[in-house]
């Protein structure tokens, strides 16, 4: 059984449910973070997202040069956050001849991993603790 890398993280889920439920200033509406923003837990991501967040734990080599860049959240699906704040990766999926639409995007301060399967449509906090 592979054991999640980040079980520290699990702090940030519980800050940004924190948030959530209690509000915030965020240039986005009241409620978009909230509907838009789901979990998941970490033993329902798929295989290839595995190999994705080990990649970022161990700083690459990432299989495309788009691997690490700055995430915009211009959707502003994601908490409100400064430029530079979230950085994207490919979660590769099979059979596709491009990088389909499967990421993780990850927030450096405060640790949090999100996956998305539709490209950025929707986000899911990964829950490590289940």
């Amino acid at each position: 059984m592979r054991f999640p890398p980040r079980t520290t993280r699990i702090g940030a889920l519980v800050a940004l449910v924190s948030a959530l439920l209690v509000g915030g200033t965020t240039a986005a509406p009241a409620n978009a973070a909230a509907t838009a923003v789901g979990s998941i837990c970490y033993s329902a991501l798929p295989s290839q997202a595995y190999d994705t967040l080990d990649l970022i734990d161990s700083g690459g080599p990432f299989p495309y040069s788009q691997d690490g860049a700055v995430f915009q959240n211009r959707e502003g699906v994601l908490p409100a956050q400064s430029t530079g704040y979230y950085h994207e990766y490919t979660v590769k999926t099979p059979g596709s001849s491009t990088r389909g639409a499967r990421r993780i995007v990850t927030g450096k301060k405060t640790l949090e991993d999100y996956y998305t399967a539709d490209h950025y449509v929707t986000f899911r906090l990964i829950n490590f603790g289940c």
